[in-house]
């Protein structure tokens, strides 16, 4: 597999709906292989800007570009669909409740004419932890963290240099948070990918991210250092506010828990 050399460079991004605004000219870098948080509560417009940038949002201003690498294809194509994948809160609501895994995982092989299908699915199994045994396993019969795991391995299996990390530990248990997070910091140093990921957690992000960026109300309230961050070295009363409604928040390794979750 290659190694990943893309990062991504996002200005001045505003998305409209109506009269009313999303997200409001926000901007931030993330370099290749780089980790890179945005926070904030819910409303906050956090969410929409992974989707103005997968194309699932309408931008209304604004430019995405790539960081070492060639132009960034128009979203919602087949060639940005190898270069970005895009990981979903729900990991029930994302997977077809009537498709196996086995299934899930070969849909989009298939329609981008990948023909070591086999091969692959094996080894996206592999990666998250679950093995082949799972291959033909619908996702009511799985756990939560194991279909998180699933989710994680279909955004995987194309292989590509960027993550959209849409609050991909909010509907697990803390135990099994804390294995999907050592999972996705194992995977992103074995691939060499970017991440860009949302949450409202602070310890969450703090955890898998070298920096991070606090919205409030579609706009940029403040960018700061994980490190910053850990240390209570913020500007904004805001982002003091986010931290101190994050219970148990610091940063720290998670440890790794049963592969079952």
């Amino acid at each position: 597999m290659n190694a990943a050399s893309a990062g991504i460079d996002v200005r001045n991004l505003s998305v409209v709906y109506g009269r009313f605004v999303a997200v409001a000219g926000t901007s931030f870098r993330v370099e290749p292989g780089e980790s890179f948080g945005i926070v904030g509560e819910s409303g906050s417009g956090k969410t929409t800007v992974l989707r103005a940038i997968c194309g699932l949002a309408p931008r209304a201003a604004g430019t995405i570009e790539l960081i070492g690498g060639a132009s960034l294809p128009t979203p919602g194509t087949k060639p940005f669909r190898r270069l970005v994948q895009m990981v979903f809160q729900d990991p029930y609501g994302s997977l077809h409740p009537r498709q196996t895994v086995d299934r899930i995982l070969a849909e989009p092989l298939a329609i981008h004419g990948v023909e070591d299908s086999e091969v692959r699915i094996e080894r996206a199994l592999d990666e998250v932890g679950l093995g082949s045994g799972f291959r033909y396993r619908y996702p009511h019969q799985l756990s939560g963290g194991q279909r998180q795991r699933i989710a994680i391995a279909r955004a995987l299996i194309l292989e590509p240099q960027i993550l959209l990390l849409d609050e991909p530990t909010s509907s697990l248990d803390a135990s099994v948070q804390a294995e999907v997070l050592n999972l996705l910091e194992a995977l992103r140093a074995r691939r060499h990918l970017t991440f860009v990921m949302v949450s409202h957690d602070l310890a969450v992000v703090t955890h898998l991210c070298e920096g991070l960026m606090v919205m409030q109300r579609g706009r940029t309230v403040e960018s700061v250092s994980s490190a910053n961050l850990a240390a209570h070295r913020v500007a904004d009363d805001y982002t003091r506010s986010l931290m101190e409604a994050s219970v148990g928040f610091r940063r720290g390794v998670a440890r790794p828990g049963k592969i079952e979750g």
